[in-house]
C-alpha cells in the first residue's frame, strides 16, 4: 500500500484525502482532528469535515513507521493554464450531469412502478365521491340554468416541483492536474528537517512528548488530546468513537524532574472526578525509555 500523503503548510500537517483519513484511523490508530466545515452548513460545529489536522506526535509516528510521507504543499501546486482549468471543469460538469441523469431515471422508474400498482380501496372510494359530486353539480347547473365556474378538483395533482438529488463530488484535490507532489515528498523526518519543512521533534520536551506517545501507541492504545482534562494525552483502549478514555497522561521530561505535591493531588482528584486514572509518564532521554506511575484520588476517614 502506498504511503499516505501528509501535506505540510506553515509547519502544520493536514490530510485532505478521505480515503487516507480512513486508512490512518482504521489501520494505524491515528485519529487527528477534523477541522473543515460542511458544505452549506458552515455555521454548525457539531460535525466537521476535511482537512484532518494531525498532532506533531502523530505526524512523526506515521513517518517513522513508514506509513506516510511529508509533502511540501507550497511547492506542490502550480498555476494551471486556462485550457487545463477548462478541461477539469468540463470533466466535473460531465460527472455531475451523468449522476443527475442516473438519479432522474431511477426516480422515474420508481414513480412508474408505483403508478402501475392497483388502486387501493381508499383511492376507489375517493374517485366515486368525486364522480358523484361532479354529477350533482352538473344536475344543479341544468336545473337553475345559471353558469357557475368550474371548481378545481380537491385531489388534483399539484404542479410538478423540482426534485432534489444528492450528487457526489471528489473530496480531494489530488485529482487536479496542477497538483504535482512528486519530487516534493519526504519519506523520513531527517530529510524533511534538512529541507526545512518539518522540524519536530526538536527540543527535549518534544522528544519526551513524542517518546511517550510512541511508547503507548506501540502498546496498542489510541491517543488523543488531553488538554481538556489537564493532561497531555487521553489514552483509549480502542477507537474513541466506541470507547471512553481510561487514562489521562502527563509527560515528565526527565526521571528526576521536580513536581510539587499540589500537582500530584490535582491530577489525582481531576482524574478520579472524570472517571480516569492519571498517568505520570517519565521520559529518560538517554535510555529512550518511559516509566509510568498511575495515581488516583482516595478518600480517608
Amino acid at each position: 500500500m502506498a504511503p499516505v500523503r501528509i501535506t505540510v503548510s506553515n509547519r502544520r500537517a493536514f490530510v485532505w484525502d478521505v480515503d487516507d483519513i480512513a486508512v490512518i484511523r482504521s489501520q494505524h490508530r491515528i485519529c487527528g482532528l477534523l477541522t473543515g466545515t460542511l458544505p452549506r452548513l458552515a455555521q454548525q460545529n457539531a460535525f466537521l469535515g476535511v482537512p484532518l489536522v494531525l498532532m506533531p506526535q502523530e505526524v512523526a509516528l506515521l513517518v517513522d513507521k513508514g506509513f506516510a510521507v511529508l509533502v511540501d504543499d507550497a511547492l506542490s501546486h502550480r498555476f494551471p493554464s486556462q485550457a487545463e482549468a477548462n478541461r477539469w471543469a468540463d470533466l466535473q460538469t460531465a460527472d455531475i450531469e451523468s449522476q443527475l441523469t442516473a438519479a432522474e431515471e431511477l426516480a422515474r422508474s420508481r414513480h412508474t412502478n408505483a403508478a402501475d400498482k392497483s388502486m387501493s380501496e381508499e383511492a376507489v372510494r375517493k374517485r366515486k365521491a368525486r364522480e358523484a359530486k361532479r354529477a350533482a353539480k352538473t344536475q344543479q347547473a341544468d336545473d337553475s340554468a345559471v353558469f357557475a365556474p368550474q371548481q378545481p378538483e380537491e385531489d388534483a395533482v399539484p404542479a410538478a416541483q423540482a426534485s432534489v438529488f444528492t450528487i457526489s463530488l471528489p473530496a480531494s484535490s489530488t485529482g487536479m492536474p496542477w497538483y504535482e507532489p512528486e519530487g516534493k515528498a519526504y519519506a523520513t523526518l531527517d530529510a524533511a528537517r534538512a529541507a526545512g519543512l518539518w522540524m519536530y521533534p526538536e527540543t527535549l520536551q518534544d522528544r519526551a512528548q513524542y517518546g511517550v506517545f510512541r511508547d503507548m501507541w506501540e502498546q496498542g492504545f489510541f491517543m488523543g488530546i488531553g488538554i481538556r482534562f489537564g493532561a497531555d494525552y487521553l489514552v483509549y483502549p480502542g477507537d474513541p468513537l466506541r470507547y471512553h478514555s481510561h487514562f489521562a497522561a502527563t509527560v515528565i521530561e526527565a526521571p528526576d524532574a521536580p513536581m510539587r505535591p499540589m500537582e500530584i493531588v490535582a491530577h489525582g482528584r481531576l482524574g478520579t472526578a472524570t472517571k480516569k486514572a492519571h498517568l505520570l509518564c517519565s521520559w529518560d532521554d538517554e535510555k529512550r525509555t518511559v516509566s509510568y506511575l498511575s495515581i488516583e484520588w482516595a478518600g480517608f476517614g
